[in-house]
């Protein structure tokens, strides 16, 4: 059996934990086109379920009591992730601090492994929250996918029922997960053969 064989597994970052949020609509048309795929196995990773603390300990010292108990309910669940989907809006031409919060409390866990971008908001359609991150991933050694999914205006993008009427989305989608496919792959192959230095 070829390396290639085994579906990949997906972590998807939901990154928004504001109340109302239009996070869920986006996240459902999300893995709606994953589970159309045999390549690849969604993880849905959503902040608003599993909090992080946002009190780190310093430098050599023990984390806050109850910071490893809900760190259990994520951090294992990235690190098995072979690629990773970041859903985010945009708070103030950048990404939410939830979301920063998560990426901060993980290091090893984004090594060598794609990430792809799924991005909503206003006129920018959260653009400007995916350039941002395209930054703080590459420090921490992950590769980002150049094509991405933006939903401009995203309120009018979704019937009430949640399903999206605007087929360049789901034409962009397949455009983002053939190449988050590709770079799965290629990087959990090439780690099989010889391990990441980072």
């Amino acid at each position: 059996m070829p390396a290639t064989a085994e579906p990949l597994r997906v972590a998807v970052l939901v990154g928004s934990t504001r109340e109302g949020r239009f996070a869920p609509v986006v996240t459902k048309w999300l893995t709606g086109h994953l589970d159309q795929r045999d390549d690849l196995r969604a993880d849905v990773v959503d902040l608003a379920e599993t909090p992080l603390p946002t009190v780190f300990p310093a430098f050599g010292q023990q984390p806050p009591p109850g910071t490893e108990e809900r760190l259990a309910l994520v951090s294992p669940r990235l690190a098995e992730a072979d690629a990773f989907v970041l859903v985010t809006p945009e708070y103030n031409h950048s990404f939410p601090a939830s979301l920063k919060n998560a990426i901060d409390w993980h290091g090893e866990e984004w090594h060598g492994k794609p990430v792809a971008f799924v991005s909503y908001g206003g006129l920018s359609g959260g653009l400007r929250a995916v350039e941002q991150l395209r930054v703080v991933m590459a420090e921490l050694n992950a590769t980002t996918i150049r094509n991405t999914v933006s939903f401009h205006n995203a309120w009018s993008r979704f019937d009430p029922d949640g399903t999206c009427t605007d087929p360049a989305a789901d034409t962009a989608a397949k455009a983002l997960l053939d190449q988050l496919a590709w770079w799965g792959h290629a990087l959990r192959d090439a780690k099989s053969v010889r391990g990441y230095v980072a």
